[in-house]
């Protein structure tokens, strides 16, 4: 006979059997989040909730939630709204392992699902649905599911909802329940315009933060690497190597440029699948389940498709573009050091993006170190005589550092130039009497020639204007955006016709 816990989860008041099945699943001492949220949502008070990605909020809102339904009703009771299909099947599961040996139903309604399937599952009656507010909305409106049974709202990641711009269809839908009805909202970052929201539908809500002050894990190593845009790649193809995680994901910005940098990843041998969100619910499914399975290494996704996923073997999170803001720097790195474990979240960047590492920790109160490989190996300072030479600006010219400076006292402008166009291709001696600085013999404009060569410019106002004369060819963002991103990659990949213009 299994002994009863006493010290958990059973003095919070959760009921016995829900204590049971936490210990089946090896879950026995509840986190700080779920000790000050769980007694406050059994008392139905309205909640708003704010702790560290990977500390249980999904156990704080669940249990409460599940031991407040009537099974012997046959309708819906507890609804969770989510802004992915990701985040509401990790719920879902979560909610099957809880209730399983019980009378509780649980079906998940998510957009890009068959609709006719979804309506067909709520002929059985389901006591808590869990989905995206855009598809519930769609079957409220169809009068497939009804809005007057529900007692309990749970809004996940609450500020992506509002971020996704979703929150209108949340309100549609609260306008249908009753007005007794608890709503409890959970993130790990709260942003200043949900306050709005939470005045006008929340009743005296209560605010539960765990130690708002530490956003991300303090099991977390937050390193970063500089380096030049083309080498973002290879650079972290090498930490992989380096490292060999067991798993990873690695964020990038834009949904359209997944395709080709998972191309770029695969190309240089690294074991990667992207994370699509406009993709089919299948492939999506298929992406997670192949990476839950460790078919892959790496899973490359978007800030949306990866939010509030739970996927205890990351151990590392790479950032391959820098997150928009601090924000989503605490979502992206929550995806691993989650409930205590350890975890490294690594930001490859160029030398612009410095300050944008300097703005997160700042912001965060955490510290970003800076790193260096070489030759296989992780250093904490720059290895001497591995440096690059810096790039230092003077006069405005940039050059390298120890390059030497025209000598402005023994060769005027127009007279190096003429120097210049004097020296013939073979001739050593010119061009190192050029490099060094000296004026060779006769390189004057007098000893220009008397036919200039055509690739001579003009000299004068009038050259200037010559010159302006061949419009050079313009290219488009698109174009120039396409180029830098495709710095360094494989020929086959810079030869790939460009996407149309959606805008168009």
């Amino acid at each position: 006979m299994m002994r009863m816990n006493t010290t958990g989860f059973a003095l919070l008041g959760i009921d016995p059997f829900y204590v049971k099945r936490l210990a089946e699943l090896e879950i026995v001492e509840p986190s700080p989040i779920q000790t000050d949220a769980i007694p406050l949502a059994l008392q139905r008070k309205d909640i708003v909730a704010q702790s560290q990605t990977g500390t249980g909020k999904t156990l704080a809102f669940a249990l409460p939630a599940l031991q407040h339904i009537d099974t012997k009703l046959r309708e819906a009771q507890v609804m969770v709204l989510v802004p992915t299909r990701e985040l509401g099947m990790q719920i879902v599961h979560t909610l099957d392992q809880l209730t399983q040996g019980t009378d509780v139903r649980v079906q998940q309604l998510i957009g890009g699902a068959s609709i006719d399937r979804q309506i067909d599952k709520l002929k059985l009656k389901p006591h808590v649905v869990v989905g995206t507010p855009g598809r519930i909305q769609e079957l409220v409106k169809l009068r497939k599911l009804k809005l007057a049974g529900i007692r309990t709202v749970v809004v996940d990641e609450v500020d992506q909802v509002f971020e996704l711009g979703s929150m209108h269809e949340v309100e549609a839908l609260l306008k249908g329940m009753p007005r007794s009805r608890q709503m409890l909202f959970f993130s790990a970052t709260l942003p200043p315009q949900l306050q709005a929201v939470i005045d006008h539908w929340m009743e005296e809500p209560a605010y539960v933060r765990v130690n708002p002050a530490q956003r991300t894990a303090e099991t977390l190593e937050h390193l970063y690497f500089v380096c030049e845009e083309r080498e973002r790649v290879d650079t972290l193809r090498r930490l992989v190597r380096l490292w060999n995680p067991k798993q990873a994901i690695v964020f990038i910005n834009e949904t359209d440029d997944i395709g080709e940098a998972v191309a770029k990843l695969k190309y240089v041998g690294l074991s990667v699948e992207g994370l699509y969100a406009d993709s089919y619910k299948q492939e999506r499914a298929r992406a997670m389940q192949g990476f839950r399975a460790g078919r892959f290494q790496l899973l490359l996704a978007t800030d949306v498709a990866a939010r509030g996923l739970d996927l205890p073997q990351v151990t590392h999170v790479f950032n391959l573009d820098p997150p928009i803001d601090a924000d989503h720097y605490v979502h992206r790195v929550g995806r691993t050091g989650r409930m205590g474990r350890k975890g490294t979240a690594v930001s490859i960047i160029t030398r612009r993006e410095q300050f944008i590492v300097d703005k997160f920790a700042k912001s965060l109160g955490i510290d970003i170190q800076r790193k260096y490989m070489s030759h296989g190996k992780v250093y904490d300072a720059q290895p001497p005589g591995e440096a690059g030479p810096a790039r230092v600006r003077r006069g405005g010219e940039e050059r390298r550092a120890g390059q030497a400076a025209p000598d402005v006292r023994t060769a005027s402008a127009p007279e190096a130039s003429g120097a210049r166009r004097a020296a013939a291709p073979g001739d050593g001696t010119a061009r190192a009497a050029l490099r060094g600085g000296v004026k060779p013999a006769g390189a004057g404009r007098e000893a220009a020639p008397t036919t200039a060569p055509p690739a001579a410019r003009p000299a004068g106002a009038k050259g200037r204007a010559a010159d302006r004369g061949a419009k050079p060819t313009v290219k488009s963002k698109a174009e120039l955006e396409r180029e830098r991103k495709n710095k360094g990659a494989p020929r086959w990949l810079k030869d790939k016709p460009a996407r149309p213009d959606k805008s168009k």
